[in-house]
């Protein structure tokens, strides 16, 4: 049973929703109240969580932020509100996907299936560890190290870094990346590329140029340069 989380003020959507992806073999806990869904994190432990943007106090934005404090849980987010201005501010504060109000529940099965897939597909068909100059990713747990220090990555983020790094000197256009994404995220804009790029470097502390792991490559996308050190 796929354990989700729902913080919505709307009782009569929620559900709703509880009700169809029941059918699907998942079990929906709702909360309305933001902070009461934050409490509830503590004490759950959830395999997704559906966020909806418009909450009565803090909003969706803020409790994505302060999960992603503590949490690299899967995120998707639910708005009425379509602006482009959300969907980036969405991904800028680590969620890994966005869908608009109304929408079909099978298109949110669908997207929830996709998401929760490819992390299980990473998790299972881990390559072990993969250790370059100051950088060690292990596929196996999904954990980055920079330097002997661990770092917290959202899924999307960790996935990112994981492509850029399994194509060692390889140009990567945005085109290319945003495929490769997309089993994650159908709605990812080419421009969200660049965004989660500069997120990933700000954790990893990729910031001084000459760029010590992801270099870009202006006009087309991106390159990962740090040197691979080859298993013992």
């Amino acid at each position: 049973m796929i354990k989700i989380l729902l913080i919505d003020d709307d009782y009569k959507h929620s559900e709703l929703l509880k009700n169809y992806l029941s059918r699907y073999g998942m079990k929906l806990d709702c909360i309305s109240d933001a902070e009461k869904g934050l409490k509830r994190l503590e004490i759950s432990d959830p395999d997704l969580l559906l966020l909806d943007v418009m909450l009565p106090g803090m909003d969706g934005f803020a409790v994505c932020a302060e999960v992603r404090k503590k949490s690299n849980m899967p995120i998707i987010m639910l708005t009425a509100r379509g602006d482009l201005s959300d969907r980036i501010s969405g991904l800028e504060l680590g969620a890994d996907d966005y869908i608009g109000k109304p929408f079909e529940p099978r298109e949110l099965v669908a997207r929830i299936q996709s998401l929760l897939r490819r992390v299980d597909q990473e998790v299972k068909s881990g390559d072990g560890v993969l250790r370059f100059d100051g950088l060690t990713m292990d596929t196996n747990n999904r954990t980055v190290e920079i330097d002997g220090n661990l770092i917290e990555l959202t899924s999307m983020e960790y996935e990112l870094l994981f492509i850029l790094a399994k194509n060692t000197g390889k140009k990567m256009h945005r085109d290319e990346l945003l495929s490769k994404l997309r089993g994650i995220n159908a709605t990812i804009l080419t421009r969200s590329i660049d965004i989660m790029v500069s997120r990933v470097r700000n954790k990893i502390g990729d910031k001084i140029k000459p760029a010590r792991f992801i270099q870009t490559i202006w006009g087309s996308g991106y390159i990962f340069v740090a040197k691979e050190i080859p298993q013992q």
